[in-house]
């Protein structure tokens, strides 16, 4: 992975106009209805897996750091997850309503190593760290809300898978679907579309 700091150009400046609002909402959206699908089907249909399950939450995360990668604004992970999180949230998450707290504080987790850098170095390191701290997000709220009484060695285990797949799926997949539709030219005019992590 390349280290300079222009892997994926630059800040624009934190105002946020008209294209990059429709940008974020639509992958906010899109990923609503992968939520919606991963939480129905996918998942149930993994449970046998055990805790090695957790190697698959990833897509969950995705918007949390994707929206940062492609449109770089302040917000845009916060944004994108909360989209997500709604869709899903209005198809019929089996979580129900709680999902949008979720989606506030993974969107939140993933941006925090893009607001340290101001929005202005898109590498790899920065991506994984956006990907494993929304991950460990995630690991914390589900133990507060559905695993607190499950063991700590085995909690643990959980927190290391996910951070896995925050590393494989999350910031492998954000910098796939970021050159992806940077290549299809669907970010002509958003700050993402410029130059590659590769």
């Amino acid at each position: 992975m390349s280290s300079s700091a222009s892997s994926f150009g630059m800040a624009g400046g934190a105002g946020w106009r008209t294209r990059d609002v429709v940008v974020t909402a639509v992958i906010g959206a899109s990923f609503g209805v992968v939520f919606w699908a991963w939480g129905n089907i996918a998942w149930p249909a993994t449970a046998f897996l055990g805790p090695l399950q957790n190697l698959l939450y990833g897509p969950w995360l995705i918007p949390a750091v994707l929206g940062p990668l492609v449109v770089r604004r302040p917000g845009s992970g916060v944004f994108a997850e909360v989209v997500a999180a709604s869709v899903s949230a209005v198809l019929g998450s089996q979580w129900g309503v709680i999902v949008l707290l979720y989606g506030v504080v993974q969107g939140l987790a993933g941006e925090l190593p893009f607001l340290a850098t101001r929005y202005r170095v898109f590498t790899w390191p920065v991506v994984v760290a956006a990907g494993v701290l929304a991950s460990l997000s995630a690991w914390v709220l589900d133990w507060a809300f559905y695993y607190a009484g499950v063991d700590v060695a085995t909690q643990l285990l959980v927190g290391a898978l996910m951070a896995v797949s925050g590393v494989v799926i999350v910031a492998g997949g954000s910098l796939f679907l970021a050159r992806a539709l940077r290549d299809a030219g669907v970010l002509e005019g958003v700050d993402g579309r410029a130059g590659s992590a590769t």
